[in-house]
């Protein structure tokens, strides 16, 4: 049985994971045709506390959201994705993706690495791709790099 997604989320931030995701993402976007929406979400807090001491984190967190977008999108684009939209938004990555992201975009499939760049939240308050299960209106794919 095979099933073609038409609008897939790839989680991203940065970390190996991610990359690994997003590979995975690409692949199943070209097969299917579909819409690959490569989003990253700026967890506001991890910073919140920071920033109202010093704004500067704030703009680095977007800038940094804003070149990892592109390096994604523009390798997405060179792979053969023909339909490809970037998503940054503020908040919890857990909670904006499966719920407002999903909804936003009508997605059929989100895809996530299985671990991120933040191992303090999974260790006190679980973990992004854990979140993202638990909340998603649609499949969800965990991608796990194997050691």
């Amino acid at each position: 049985m095979s099933t073609h997604y038409q609008n897939i989320i790839v989680a991203v931030d940065g970390s190996e994971e991610a990359d690994y995701a997003f590979k995975k993402a690409v692949l199943l976007a070209k097969e299917s045709n579909g819409t690959l929406i490569i989003a990253h979400v700026i967890d506001t807090r991890s910073f919140a506390t920071v920033a109202a001491y010093d704004q500067s984190i704030a703009i680095k967190a977007d800038e940094f959201a804003h070149d990892l977008m592109d390096k994604y999108a523009n390798s997405a684009a060179a792979s053969g994705v023909a339909n490809v939209k970037k998503a940054i938004e503020f908040g919890s990555p857990k909670v904006v993706i499966p719920k407002d992201l999903a909804k936003k975009y009508n997605a059929d499939l989100i895809i996530c690495g299985a671990t991120g760049l933040n191992a303090v939240e999974r260790f006190f308050i679980g973990s992004v791709s854990e979140g993202i299960t638990r909340q998603a209106p649609c499949d969800v794919l965990i991608a796990r790099l194997n050691d």
